[in-house]
């Protein structure tokens, strides 16, 4: 095969390209200190990248969730005590006016009492979080509790605005991890802790009204036996929803330190796939520069031969 000068500045020419190319990639990766800058880079790597970048987007929307839930949660907590430091203020009064020690002038002072704490328990179980009831159901933006009063202004129970569908549990769900979901306690029907039937209702509603006209009446009997043991029900479904409540602030709060481990294992595998190695990187560039001015240094001979060189 015969070798002319032609084909050594070709082969010189594309041999430079090629180094000078391979010395520009480095560059880039150093000044900007990623791997790929571009798709055409590297698909399958890119491919990788971009994977890993919605994962952990996801993550963090899900991060968002958990605390959201979380600061919901704790807001429940917060409603559940009031409710039942309300309850329990309300037997106290029971419990001091079902004596024969007690007149009847002492008991309708006791009785605006109770109606003051009847508001106020009232007022607990409308919490609001973030512009959500969270005793509503999936009703979130309805107040759920009202007092209900007859034409004389007289509690007659309580009425709850949120869902009622029997087919539903009224529960708000979140999603908080991927094929993860979790219910937040948001049915307010097991507050009222209905007991009775649609055609003799018994509830926290009733029970409350019962109480209004025991101490109206003075009817001793009623506040000392069946309402004293009835408010101890009711402060005791307080309790126990408090606690269900608090599985779910536990089991949020797991899912939150495992989002954290999780993202942070998402970083590290996204920063070995997209980060360069500066020290590795700095070797390459060096190498690459080395052989660039080489080819230079290599042309200026063969592109400096003529004719006068073969007289």
């Amino acid at each position: 095969m015969r070798i002319t000068d032609s084909y050594m500045s070709s082969n010189f020419i594309n041999n430079l390209q090629s180094n000078l190319k391979n010395l520009s990639k480095v560059q880039n990766q150093l000044s900007s200190l990623k791997e790929v800058s571009k798709s055409s880079d590297n698909p399958m790597l890119v491919s990788e990248i971009m994977d890993l970048n919605n994962s952990i987007i996801q993550n963090e929307e899900y991060m968002s969730t958990i605390k959201d839930s979380i600061g919901f949660s704790n807001m429940q907590d917060s409603a559940y005590d009031a409710a039942t430091k309300s309850l329990s203020r309300i037997r106290t009064l029971i419990q001091q006016s079902g004596t024969d020690t007690v007149n009847n002038e002492d008991r309708l002072l006791i009785k605006a009492e109770v109606e003051a704490e009847i508001k106020t328990l009232t007022d607990a179980l409308n919490t609001n979080f973030g512009g959500k009831y969270i005793f509503s159901g999936l009703n979130t933006t309805t107040k759920p509790f009202s007092i209900q009063t007859d034409a004389n202004g007289k509690m007659t129970g309580l009425n709850y605005a949120g869902t009622t569908d029997a087919t539903s549990t009224g529960n708000l769900p979140r999603r908080i991890a991927q094929g993860v979901q979790i219910e937040l306690k948001t049915d307010g029907r097991k507050l009222l802790n209905e007991q009775g039937n649609a055609a003799q209702p018994d509830n926290l509603g009733t029970f409350l009204s019962d109480v209004i006209t025991a101490l109206e009446t003075g009817d001793v009997e009623a506040l000392s036996g069946d309402l004293l043991g009835r408010v101890d029900k009711e402060i005791d479904n307080i309790v126990t929803q408090r606690a269900e409540n608090g599985a779910v602030f536990n089991r949020l709060e797991a899912s939150k330190e495992r989002n954290t481990s999780e993202n942070l294992n998402l970083e590290s595998m996204r920063s070995d796939k997209e980060d360069i190695d500066l020290a590795e990187k700095f070797m390459e560039y060096t190498m690459e520069k080395t052989a660039y001015e080489a080819s230079l240094a290599m042309g200026t001979k063969i592109l400096s031969t003529s004719i006068l060189d073969y007289l």
